[in-house]
């Protein structure tokens, strides 16, 4: 069989990179000359144009290249062909590398300490015992499950909550609505990994934020999102900030992004930002993986980590 072309639509990334390394094995198209083109049989995307992927007639398989698909379900007309989400070490050791970074911030009081540079004060507040804090990690696929043994080797507890049963060595797991409030009355910092789906959009918000566990080592609860920016309510983490239902928090995503210059979480003293860089989708450690399943696939084995279009992840 005939090595199929590539369409490349990647809004938001720079293709050049992306071409560069998809051309190495096959002829990569970029959008938008590839309507129409027959000859064009895997489509490698972020956030494409409307329509763009149902002009493609014989399109075998998309290849998202960011850890979210919710991009490709905001168009209807995506045709029913196999997509592929990444799945890599490198996306899961920067997501690791985010989440770490942020619990360890706020277990050590990173914004005390800030504070106190600010005003020149000397003074070491009590530290705590990382065995005395739970984190709660709310999706619990590949990345949760990374950024989990990383916690657990620095010696938190380790709760993890899906949709659907999941275990893990040394973890307390909770799944599906029955699961969520006990797993938030057993977690002092919360961090958010799901995928954004019709179910999880808006889920954090100050009803579930007012089930953390605020009685802690830490003073008050933490929230942490990594995940999606929809999955939250802004002025819901607002609400919570400023009546004491939460004390930090750390935030990668936003419900309109950029975050707009007028937003009071930017200037929020209780608030990290960051612009949705936990973890960056890098061609270097991306391309080749898409490359081998597509050889695979044309050798006739089966496309590995695909999206189940019921669940939208």
């Amino acid at each position: 069989m005939d090595k199929g072309r590539i369409l490349l639509a990647v809004t938001g990334f720079h293709p050049q990179r992306w071409h560069e390394l998809l051309s190495a094995e096959r002829e990569v198209v970029l959008e938008p000359d590839g309507p129409n083109d027959p000859s064009i049989t895997y489509a490698v995307v972020w956030k494409q144009r409307p329509n763009l992927l149902s002009s493609l007639p014989n399109l075998r398989a998309i290849f998202s290249i960011g850890a979210g698909v919710d991009h490709l379900f905001q168009d209807p007309s995506v045709p029913q062909v196999p997509i592929v989400r990444v799945v890599a070490d490198n996306l899961s050791r920067h997501m690791t590398e985010y989440v770490v970074w942020r619990v360890l911030d706020h277990h050590r009081q990173g914004a005390l300490y800030r504070a106190q540079q600010a005003k020149k004060v000397w003074h070491e507040p009590q530290q705590r015992v990382a065995g005395d804090i739970s984190i709660g990690i709310m999706g619990f696929g590949q990345l949760g499950r990374a950024a989990a043994r990383a916690l657990l080797g620095l010696g938190f507890c380790v709760n993890g909550w899906s949709r659907r049963p999941a275990s893990a060595d040394d973890v307390t797991t909770f799944h599906g609505e029955s699961g969520l409030i006990p797993f938030l009355n057993a977690t002092d910092i919360l961090v958010v990994l799901l995928p954004l789906t019709p179910e999880t959009q808006g889920i954090v918000n100050y009803d579930l934020l007012r089930e953390l566990r605020r009685r802690n080592g830490l003073g008050g609860s933490v929230l942490i999102n990594a995940g999606r920016g929809r999955l939250q309510r802004d002025a819901d983490i607002k609400r919570a900030l400023d009546d004491g239902t939460l004390k930090e928090a750390s935030l990668d995503v936003f419900e309109t992004e950029p975050l707009p210059k007028a937003s009071p979480l930017w200037s929020h003293p209780k608030v990290f930002v960051t612009p949705h860089a936990a973890a960056t989708s890098d061609p270097a450690h991306l391309v080749q993986p898409m490359l081998d399943q597509m050889n695979a696939f044309e050798r006739g084995e089966p496309l590995q980590n695909l999206v189940d279009r019921a669940a939208g992840y």
